[in-house]
């Protein structure tokens, strides 16, 4: 059932204002996104109404919408399933990840300057005390900030947004690896912030192509839970 499936405090709340349908819809997007809803779980309206404290109309909105998008299997006579994505659809999308992030790896050595560096410097040291922590759900969202700053310091704007059309799905890949990739993960972002602030593009380049590599083999040889 639902309620055993979401650990205390993992329902956000929804932020007002804006639509009913499109909070509905951000806040389960996210809980699949953090795997608080797991591939696979079903989806019961009334329970997922009931935990975000709206009617069950907004609910099978946004079901339907991330039906669409990819996100929930809605089957017939059995109601709605988070997605269980294939191994095949997450190397496609991971490797397209590996080209968008190592091209913005290569600019961002073309043109950061020193504050720059030093935000990516802070995020990297949140990242390795996230590790230590044992605190997955803060080094997953510290990892995803770093790359979102790559992309930002990158300065291409078209680059940036068919990133941000990816990023969700590469959080959504990259939660069950994170305690895996631990301390290595920000071991190569420490590398990645070395070439950047040296300003070699090559070497940018090859870091991140080699660090998001990393990820990906890591994900289809993750143990399965």
């Amino acid at each position: 059932m639902l309620s055993a499936g979401l650990p205390q405090g993992t329902v956000p709340k929804l932020e007002r204002p804006g639509p009913l349908r499109e909070r509905v819809y951000e806040a389960l997007l996210e809980l699949i996104t953090t795997r608080a809803l797991r591939p696979g779980q079903h989806l019961v309206e009334s329970e997922l109404a009931g935990h975000l404290g709206v009617s069950r109309q907004p609910v099978r909105e946004a079901l339907q919408r991330l039906n669409t998008e990819g996100w929930v299997d809605l089957r017939p006579a059995q109601g709605a399933f988070v997605h269980e994505p294939t191994e095949e659809e997450a190397d496609q999308l991971l490797s397209v990840r590996t080209l968008l992030e190592a091209e913005a790896a290569r600019l961002a050595a073309a043109h950061s300057g020193r504050p720059g560096i030093e935000a990516l410097e802070e995020l990297c040291a949140r990242g390795e005390q996230a590790v230590a922590d044992d605190d997955v759900d803060l080094a997953v969202a510290t990892n995803a900030a770093f790359h979102a700053k790559v992309m930002e310091l990158a300065g291409n704007v078209v680059l940036s947004e068919l990133a941000a059309q990816v990023d969700r799905r590469v959080r959504w890949y990259y939660t069950p690896v994170a305690r895996q990739r631990g301390t290595q993960s920000w071991i190569e972002h420490r590398e990645l912030i070395a070439a950047i602030a040296s300003r070699d593009e090559r070497r940018a380049t090859e870091v991140m192509r080699a660090h998001t590599e990393h990820t990906r083999q890591t994900y289809h040889l993750r143990e399965q839970s």
